[in-house]
């Protein structure tokens, strides 16, 4: 499974819920976590072949900011 993350701005169970149907409805998507204990409220996202812009559009549309780490 290939992992991609990213740094966001969702920081809290609120914000977790808010994007939950977000990124659970991107198909390339097989499971996801934000680590909000991070600074960087980490994103972290795993499937076959995960689709980074699919996923910013995700969290873009719940409301979040969102940008990649370079690997």
């Amino acid at each position: 499974m290939k992992s991609l993350q990213f740094k966001t701005s969702i920081n809290c169970g609120n914000c977790l819920r808010a994007v939950t149907p977000f990124l659970n409805a991107e198909p390339s998507v097989a499971q996801w976590q934000v680590d909000t204990a991070d600074p960087a409220k980490i994103l972290t996202v795993e499937g076959e072949n995960p689709i980074p812009e699919q996923v910013m559009k995700a969290v873009l549309q719940a409301g979040f900011d969102i940008e990649p780490i370079a690997a």
